[in-house]
């Protein structure tokens, strides 16, 4: 049987209908749709910056539609999803917890040896701080008075912030749930308690290979180079995961037009490849995306798939950003089409779009504002500042004939 060729918009489409952005949710939103959003895209990854909604919620927003952000919140208590650091900070399905306990458990295998480092330098302090948890149930960072005062950034720590950090990474300690999106700290016996190291453990073969194929199904669409950047695993083995995923029926050898390499099709995905081969597998959402959305977080990914070249400037001094603070992708109908710098001004219910950036070759038209035009009117609403207020526009937006 011949390998399946696509077309580059194809290949698109297949890694949007995996992450489900290919269309337009065709119901409203029910609570269940958040865990279930989450179990398809394995990750959720959490950033604390609220110029527009917070990263998951937007993330959600992206394929839910309008939906309750406290159902996020909701599956936390549920116990549904945890918290841990995979591609970085993530809320994560609930029954992948034994893909990172070894982690937590054996810190040569990770980048946390300063955690382990630092529990053993401060072991009375930590046993001390575990003893009031055990007796008082669970705690916030917040709890904890901070000597000296007001803190001088990020990352000027308390002790006891560091200190039920550092026992979050080594698995001393889970996230019960966020209050005001500040984490609630309880023993992982309790948040856990079905959960045996010696009978539920995995080796880290097993754990490695089942994130590999959570990242294949997650992205329905790969190259070797992409899978090991979606729980940031070491890059030493990307084709021979996925060899081995082929051989055992996970993954569909395809072909792209314009690319040499290997390009495998999630098996999840087998109704929709002769559709994407035929061409009429089409996108129809248009969505605006999180800064760290998995669709744009591997940069390279999103450079070679879509043509877009991106990185958030959040970080970057004011004087040297090309776009913005806080810059959203624009998904519009299978492509990558701009970005938009936005802030939501909650009090004053204005949605503010400082500035929106066509990509290059990307002809402004009636058809293309309407559809960016409702995307960002709906993620107003949805935010309670339905007033929106556009500053610089690219030339031909909106239309003279609107």
């Amino acid at each position: 049987m011949p390998t399946p060729f696509l077309s580059i918009d194809a290949a698109r489409c297949l890694q949007l209908s995996a992450q489900g952005l290919l269309t337009s949710p065709k119901r409203k939103a029910v609570r269940s749709d958040v865990t279930a959003a989450i179990r398809r895209m394995a990750l959720l990854q959490i950033d604390t910056i609220s110029v527009v909604a917070r990263s998951p919620y937007l993330v959600l927003f992206s394929r839910l539609g309008a939906y309750d952000p406290s159902w996020l919140d909701d599956a936390l208590c549920a116990g549904e999803v945890f918290e841990y650091w995979a591609h970085e900070a993530c809320f994560v399905p609930s029954e992948d917890y034994g893909l990172f306990r070894r982690f937590m458990l054996d810190t040569s295998e990770t980048g946390w040896k300063r955690q382990k480092a630092w529990v053993e330098k401060h072991a009375g302090e930590i046993e001390r701080l575990l003893g009031h948890i055990r007796a008082n149930g669970p705690v916030r960072s917040a709890d904890f008075a901070r000597p000296g005062g007001k803190s001088n950034g990020w990352w000027d720590w308390k002790p006891e912030k560091h200190h039920l950090e550092a026992l979050f990474v080594l698995g001393e300690l889970m996230v019960r749930e966020r209050k005001h999106f500040h984490r609630v700290y309880d023993l992982a016996e309790r948040v856990r308690p079905d959960w045996s190291d010696e009978r539920d453990t995995l080796s880290r073969e097993e754990a490695e290979m089942a994130m590999i194929r959570n990242s294949c199904r997650a992205l329905g669409l790969v190259k070797p180079a992409w899978v090991a950047d979606y729980y940031r695993l070491k890059r030493r083995q990307g084709k021979g995961w996925l060899t081995r995923l082929t051989d055992d029926g996970e993954l569909l050898p395809v072909r792209v037009e314009g690319w040499e390499e290997d390009v495998f099709v999630h098996a999840s995905l087998a109704p929709r490849l002769s559709d994407a081969e035929a061409g009429k597998l089409g996108a129809t959402a248009t969505a605006i995306l999180s800064p760290f959305d998995p669709v744009v977080w591997d940069r390279r990914r999103a450079l070679e798939l879509f043509g877009f070249d991106y990185r958030i400037e959040c970080y970057t001094p004011a004087a040297k950003r090309k776009y913005g603070y806080f810059v959203l992708p624009i998904l519009r109908r299978g492509r990558l089409v701009g970005r938009l710098d936005a802030k939501a001004h909650r009090r004053e219910g204005v949605f503010e779009v400082k500035a929106l950036y066509l990509e290059e070759g990307v002809r402004p038209g009636i058809g293309l504002w309407r559809d960016i035009d409702g995307a960002v009117r709906k993620l107003a609403n949805w935010h309670g500042t339905p007033l929106v207020r556009y500053g610089r526009l690219p030339d031909g937006l909106p239309p003279g004939n609107l």
